[in-house]
């Protein structure tokens, strides 16, 4: 069985892009991805850029030993 979602791609090209069928059909996968702007979508967390998450973003330590109360 495919793992594309067939029936959403052809909503998306019919009813959002205004396709007609042939015209979806005559599109590659990747026309069809730029059409619907998958090309603006957020690049994949790295792990550099995750390393400077956690740099801004540390981790309260707390205070008591048993877990704490969540009150950092």
């Amino acid at each position: 069985m495919s793992d594309i979602d067939w029936p959403g791609l052809m909503r998306a090209g019919l009813n959002g892009l205004g396709l007609t069928p042939a015209e979806f059909w005559r599109l590659t996968p990747v026309e069809l991805r730029l059409m619907l702007g998958a090309d603006r979508a957020a690049p994949a967390m790295t792990r550099a850029r995750l390393d400077e998450l956690a740099a801004a973003f540390p981790d309260l330590r707390k205070d008591r030993t048993d877990g704490g109360s969540g009150d950092a």
